[in-house]
């Protein structure tokens, strides 16, 4: 397996014992994603690939139908996506993704929850060089394809040359540009791969080691800012154990 991969599995595991507000922050990505290309999933890729999402994480189809009529709404709440990055503890960086509809709220609790463990928020832009953004696809392996092939042909969209393949699921993961997402889909839909998964991501690509007192610091820290409604992801450059 690649490094992108055990990193996003060891993020996924912790993340995953942290739920409580799942089903809240996805309805917040259904209200972007149908405020910016409609409700219909079948002409929204974005939308598509959040639903493809929230059925993962076992959301019911009626959260989500519900999720996209509320979006619809007149009183719908316009949130807008944000992002905060600085150092926590021991010097590690942090990044983390919103969605709020009120951004002084939330980079106020931000600050404040760094502020808690003497760490510094910094400029947008200031950790960018330490993270690299991705776009991660995550599909079913098809009979008589050949991944090298497969590779050559989607580099061409934007995807990486590395892959991942579970071989208990027997899923492949494929990284790309972020800026690619709805074409890598497409193209993957078009060829008759049934996409699992599909969502973006930030992979760290200096890991720096810590002691175990240093990483219980700051998982405290990372779970502050989860339980945060606002806060959809938490990243950090802290190697997994």
């Amino acid at each position: 397996m690649g490094r992108a991969f055990e990193y996003r599995k060891a993020t996924k595991l912790k993340r995953w014992g942290h739920m409580a507000r799942t089903f809240t922050k996805i309805g917040k990505q259904i209200a972007i994603a149908v405020k910016a290309g409609g409700p219909d999933p079948d002409n929204n890729p974005h939308l598509r690939s959040i639903i493809l999402n929230a059925k993962r994480e076992n959301m019911p189809l009626e959260n989500v139908k519900r999720a996209i009529k509320n979006a619809m709404g007149k009183d719908q709440s316009d949130y807008k996506e944000v992002t905060y990055e600085g150092y926590g503890p021991h010097g590690i960086a942090i990044f983390v993704d919103a969605a709020t509809d009120n951004t002084t709220r939330t980079v106020g609790n931000v600050r404040a929850i760094f502020n808690k463990f003497s760490g510094n928020l910094g400029t947008m832009g200031s950790l960018s060089f330490l993270f690299d953004h991705k776009c991660v696809f995550t599909f079913k392996k098809k009979d008589g394809v050949e991944m090298d092939e497969l590779i050559l042909d989607l580099i061409d969209y934007g995807v990486d040359d590395e892959y991942d393949t579970d071989e208990e699921s027997g899923e492949i993961t494929i990284y790309g540009d972020p800026k690619c997402f709805g074409e890598i889909q497409k193209h993957l839909e078009e060829n008759g791969f049934e996409v699992t998964g599909a969502e973006f991501t930030r992979i760290p690509n200096d890991l720096k080691d810590v002691t175990p007192e240093e990483r219980e610091t700051i998982d405290k820290m990372v779970e502050l800012l989860e339980d945060d409604d606002d806060v959809q992801n938490v990243y950090t450059n802290m190697k997994p154990e």
